[in-house]
């Protein structure tokens, strides 16, 4: 079935099949990177929004009426970070059930609601800690659009251009934790540490304007949308809850240290909002990055073999991390938290790059026992939909994990992060071990199918 272009009045796209080298060359390419291109600038929006507290948090202080401890700036960023992970399943639904434009248009608009209470409140000495945290829960939904995003970006690919495409979808809404941190270190330095409320305002026309170009350059497909189940079938296979394993440990390492850099660096070695602002940036700017080199090295080598071998960096990394802290080296410390970064970047490509490569290759596999070619493969990316969408909400929790552990670390007796270091290591090693049981010992298990879709299905 050749793809029809929407009728007017509607921006609803029919029989998108991707598979088809010929449509793919023809049509689908131009429209699938101008529906990638409006669905990063979104989901860049929606990553700085939902990780704003990381930076607001270093403003608070006695100076601008805000006197909070660190335990309760810690709580303060993990808030948003729950909110976020709770909304991605929900999320990646209503995609499937309004059509990626419809929703992104609407996940783009509601993050006026946390900005708009953020520059207001932010600046008003004596605000009760209770009242951040249900805004700092309203900025949850910035999280959320990750999973929408994802969900809708892997339609418009072939199955072998996934990796490059979700890759750099993730990694562009990545950067949105970078370039929100920038700001507040740009505020800081021009306008001081106490103007916290210019971080949000810079955030509400570029809201508007998200908005404003998925409504007039995204379209909807009719091949996203999900027979009634899907999670639920999704939910029953292993591959579901091995994969959101991993992604704790990838993208939860990504989000929890992106959230808690900057305090950490205040309460392990006294910096101030400037010195703090001036490196905190650096770490997710380069595992956003990193993030579609991930996708990009998995399409060619595989993603469980460039998964494991993050896992391995990972855990060499942390350790290198406890050991600059007993050795109180700050230049030590900031490079391997900076490692981390990059690792859990390519870490990210690679776990989801693992999703669609999976599901494909047990669609050939149910071909090759006789099944039909195009329900085969329908169903294979209708669960990969589900399980990016499953998988993107679990692995964010990890995120809150980093930050709950680091809360309790520091609230310690020692006031050190060792703790939590110790405990991240002992994830590390557990998912190298996983990756090499389940996707390296039998190297079928997740690699990519011999043959495109498009020739199963043509055959």
């Amino acid at each position: 079935m050749t793809a029809r272009a929407p009728a007017r009045g509607s921006r609803w796209i029919e029989g998108w099949n991707p598979e088809d080298e010929e449509f793919w060359e023809t049509t689908g390419r131009a429209v699938a990177r101008r529906n990638l291109i409006f669905s990063i600038i979104s989901e860049h929006i929606g990553f700085s929004v939902w990780s704003i507290w990381s930076v607001l948090v270093l403003f608070m202080s006695p100076e601008i009426g805000l006197p909070f401890t660190a335990a309760e700036k810690f709580l303060l960023v993990v808030t948003p970070n729950l909110v976020g992970a709770v909304l991605r399943l929900p999320y990646a639904a209503a995609v499937t059930r309004f059509g990626g434009r419809n929703w992104t248009i609407f996940s783009s608009a509601v993050l006026l609601v946390p900005a708009a209470l953020a520059c207001y409140f932010v600046q008003q000495p004596g605000t009760p800690l209770w009242i951040f945290l249900l805004i700092g829960a309203t900025a949850g939904v910035g999280g959320g659009n990750f999973a929408s995003s994802m969900t809708n970006i892997t339609t418009f690919f072939p199955q072998r251009h996934q990796g490059w495409a979700l890759g750099l979808n993730a990694g562009g809404g990545n950067l949105g934790v970078a370039a929100v941190q920038v700001v507040g270190l740009l505020v800081i330095a021009v306008a001081g540490s106490t103007s916290p409320a210019y971080v949000a305002a810079v955030y509400l026309p570029l809201i508007v304007l998200a908005a404003l170009c998925a409504a007039l350059f995204m379209d909807n497909v009719d091949s996203v949308r999900a027979r009634p189940g899907a999670l639920r079938e999704a939910a029953a296979n292993r591959h579901t809850w091995w994969i959101s394993l991993l992604y704790i440990g990838t993208f939860g390492s990504f989000i929890g240290y992106s959230f808690a850099f900057g305090l950490v660096l205040q309460t392990e070695f006294g910096f101030t909002p400037l010195q703090a602002a001036g490196w905190t940036f650096l770490g997710p700017l380069l595992g956003s990055v990193a993030r579609p080199a991930g996708g990009w090295l998995s399409d060619r080598l595989g993603g469980a073999r460039v998964t494991a071998w993050t896992f391995g960096g990972l855990t060499a990394g942390t350790a290198a991390l406890l050991l600059a802290s007993a050795q109180g080296s700050f230049a030590g410390y900031v490079a391997a938290f900076i490692a981390l970064f990059v690792l859990t970047g390519v870490g990210n490509g690679s776990t989801y790059k693992m999703i669609p490569a999976i599901f494909a290759r047990g669609a050939e596999d149910e071909v090759t026992d006789g099944g039909e070619a195009i329900a085969a493969f329908a169903r294979a990316r209708r669960l990969s939909g589900a399980v990016i969408g499953i998988a993107g909400a679990i692995g964010a929790l990890g995120g809150v994990g980093i930050n709950l552990a680091f809360r309790a670390s520091y609230g310690g007796e020692a006031a050190s992060g060792d703790s939590a270091l110790l405990v991240f290591l002992g994830y590390y090693l557990l998912c190298v071990l996983v990756t090499w049981a389940i996707y390296l010992r039998d190297s079928r298990a997740e690699a990519p199918a011999a043959r495109p879709e498009a020739e199963v299905t043509r055959a």
